[in-house]
C-alpha cells in the first residue's frame, strides 16, 4: 500500500513577547486561525487492477512569526518543515524560496529547520512570502507539491511616538470660557497598530497646568483655567507628552512644545492716572492753538484700546474744544476762541474718555469709560497799552496861537501790572510838526498857526508806550479839522471891462455873465 507523504510544520516563535502565549495557544491557531490548507489526492492502481484512493492528509500552515529586532547570538529557528517520507536517511531535501530566502531565511535541507540569520526590522519590511517544498535528494523529484506560507515579523515596541510638526503655536482669546478648545496636536508610532499595544498613544501634559489640559484620547488643547488675562500673562509654553503601551508603565514617549499665546479682548475700560489736571495757556493765544493733553490708559490693543474724548461740563465748553490724536491716543485740548486774562483767569472742565469698539461678551463688566477734572488757568500777557477810542477827531481855528490845545488822547496799560504810558506824536505823520503831544498827559497842542486855506486837514498819529514791561506800544488815528475865519478880504479873481447898454433904467441889471454885464432889450 501506498504510504503517504505528509508535512509537518511546527511554529516555534523564541522571544519573552511570545514564548508561552504562542505556545499556549498553538494547537488552538491551527485549528481556528489563519489557515492555509493545501489538499492533494493520490491515485494508485492496486494489485487486483482497482484504483485505490487514499485521501492525503493535508498541509496546514500558520502564519511565521519572528521577533523584530532580535539581537542574540545565535540565528532565531522560526519553524521547522517535516515529510512522512523522511527516514532521517539524508535522502529527503527540504528547500526555501521566496524574500529574503538564502539571505535572511535559511533553511536545513536535511532537517527543515529555518532560521533568520539578520536582525529584522517591522518598521522596514513587516512580512515575508516564502514557498517550501520536499524533493528527492538523489532525482531531485518533487516528494510534495511547493506550498506558500508567511513570515510575520513579530512587532517589538521599540519606536516612541513622535509629533512630525512641532513646535506647535496656538491662539486663543483670553477670559475663554473653560474647555475652549485651542488646539489638537497628533503624535504617530511607527510600531504595529494591529498588534498589542505599542502604538496605542495617550497624551498627558508635563508643562502647562493649570491653565491647560489635554484629552488623553485625542490631543485636544483646551483652556483649563477662567479669566485668564492677557494683560498679566500673555504667552505660555506648554509640553506635551505622547506616551505608547497605553500610557502604561513601559510604555515609550515622545514630548513636543505648543506656544500658547492669549489674544485680546476688549475687557478692561480706560482709565485716568489723574483725577485732576491743571494745564494754562496765555491770553495771547490764537484760536486753534493747543492748550495741553491728557491720557486715559487702555491696557488692550488694537481697536479694543482705542479711546475717544469729550468735555461733559464745564465753564469752558464754548471756550476750549477736544479731539482724540489717534496716534498718541490722547486728547488734544485747544483753544476754540481766544481768552482774556482780565475778564476771566481760569477754567474748569469736566473730560470723559471712553472706549469706541465695545465687545459685547464683557459690556456688563463696564462701564468701559472714566472722567477727570481739567483746570485751565489764564496767563497774563504782556499787552500794550489801549487808548479809550479807536480814533479821535479835534477841531481848531487857523491862526490860532501855538501852544493852543487841540484836544487829548488817554491811553492805559491794560495788564495787571497796570504801567504808566508816554505819548508821542511819530514824525512821519506831522512831517511839518505842526503839533505836538504831553507825554505824560496826551494832550495835543498846535506848534504854529494853522492856515485852512492852506491845508484844511491834519491826519496824525499819536503812539503810547508803556514805561516798564517790553515796552509795548500801541497807535490811534488822530483827524484835526482847521476851522476858518474871517482873515481874508474878497478879491476879483480877474479884472472885467464891464459894459452898460444906453437907454437903460437906473438899477437895471439884464443879466451877470462871466463878470459883464449885457443889457437886454426888445427892438
Amino acid at each position: 500500500m501506498w504510504e503517504g507523504l505528509g508535512l509537518q510544520v511546527f511554529l516555534m516563535c523564541l522571544g519573552a513577547v511570545l514564548c508561552s502565549a504562542v505556545a499556549a495557544s498553538a494547537p488552538l491557531e491551527h485549528s481556528h486561525r489563519h489557515r492555509l490548507s493545501l489538499h492533494r489526492h493520490r491515485e494508485r492502481t492496486g494489485k487486483e487492477g482497482q484504483v485505490l484512493h487514499r485521501s492525503k492528509r493535508g498541509w496546514v500552515w500558520n502564519q511565521f512569526f519572528v521577533i523584530e529586532e532580535y539581537t542574540g547570538p545565535d540565528p532565531v529557528l522560526v519553524g521547522r518543515l517535516h515529510s512522512d517520507v523522511d527516514a532521517g536517511d539524508g535522502n529527503c531535501k527540504y528547500i526555501l524560496s521566496g524574500e529574503g530566502a538564502g539571505t535572511i531565511f535559511v533553511i536545513d535541507d536535511k532537517t527543515g529547520n529555518i532560521h533568520a540569520t539578520k536582525t529584522l526590522d517591522r518598521e522596514e519590511q513587516a512580512q515575508y512570502t516564502l514557498t517550501a517544498q520536499a524533493v528527492d535528494r538523489a532525482t531531485n523529484k518533487p516528494l510534495e507539491p511547493p506550498s506558500e506560507f508567511i513570515v510575520k515579523v513579530q512587532d517589538i515596541n521599540d519606536n516612541p511616538p513622535e509629533f512630525l510638526h512641532g513646535p506647535y503655536y496656538a491662539r486663543v482669546p483670553e477670559m475663554s470660557n473653560v474647555g475652549t478648545s485651542v488646539m489638537q496636536v497628533t503624535a504617530t508610532d511607527a510600531d504595529d497598530p494591529t498588534y498589542g499595544n505599542s502604538a496605542r498613544l495617550v497624551y498627558s501634559i508635563l508643562q502647562g497646568q493649570p491653565y491647560f489640559s489635554v484629552e488623553p484620547q485625542t490631543g485636544i488643547i483646551r483652556t483649563a483655567l477662567p479669566n485668564m488675562d492677557r494683560e498679566a500673562r500673555q504667552e505660555y509654553d506648554v509640553v506635551i507628552q505622547a506616551k505608547d503601551m497605553g500610557g502604561h508603565m513601559g510604555g515609550l514617549s515622545g514630548t513636543t512644545e505648543v506656544k500658547i499665546t492669549l489674544t485680546d479682548v476688549n475687557d478692561n475700560p480706560p482709565k485716568f492716572p489723574q483725577s485732576v489736571y491743571a494745564m494754562s495757556v496765555s491770553e495771547d493765544k490764537v484760536s486753534g492753538e493747543e492748550v495741553g493733553r491728557l491720557k486715559a490708559k487702555d491696557p488692550d490693543l488694537g481697536e479694543n484700546g482705542l479711546v475717544s474724548y469729550r468735555f461733559i461740563e464745564g465753564d469752558g465748553m464754548t471756550v476750549f474744544e477736544i479731539t482724540t490724536d489717534t496716534d498718541t491716543r490722547e486728547g488734544v485740548i485747544k483753544l476754540r476762541k481766544p481768552v482774556d486774562f482780565e475778564t476771566k483767569r481760569a477754567y474748569t472742565l469736566r473730560v470723559e474718555a471712553s472706549n469706541t469698539h465695545l465687545d459685547p461678551r464683557f459690556i456688563a463688566w463696564g462701564p468701559y469709560k472714566d472722567t477727570a477734572t481739567v483746570k485751565v488757568m489764564v496767563e497774563d500777557a504782556d499787552e500794550p497799552p489801549a487808548f479809550m477810542a479807536t480814533s479821535y477827531s479835534f477841531e481848531v481855528e487857523e491862526n490860532a496861537p501855538d501852544g493852543t490845545v487841540v484836544g487829548r488822547v488817554h491811553a492805559k496799560d491794560t495788564d495787571v501790572a497796570n504801567n504808566p504810558v508816554r505819548y508821542m506824536i511819530p514824525r512821519y505823520t506831522d512831517v511839518e510838526q505842526f503839533f505836538s503831544v504831553g507825554p505824560e498827559d496826551g494832550i495835543i497842542k498846535t506848534t504854529r498857526p494853522l492856515d485852512r486855506e492852506t491845508l484844511p486837514w491834519h491826519n496824525i498819529s499819536v503812539s503810547a508806550t508803556e514805561i516798564g514791561g517790553h515796552h509795548q506800544d500801541t497807535k490811534v488815528r488822530v483827524n484835526i479839522k482847521v476851522k476858518d475865519v474871517n482873515d481874508n478880504a474878497p478879491e476879483f479873481a480877474t479884472q472885467n471891462e464891464i459894459l452898460v447898454c444906453e437907454n437903460v433904467s437906473p438899477g437895471k441889471v439884464k443879466r451877470l455873465l462871466f463878470g459883464h454885464f449885457y443889457c437886454l432889450y426888445s427892438g
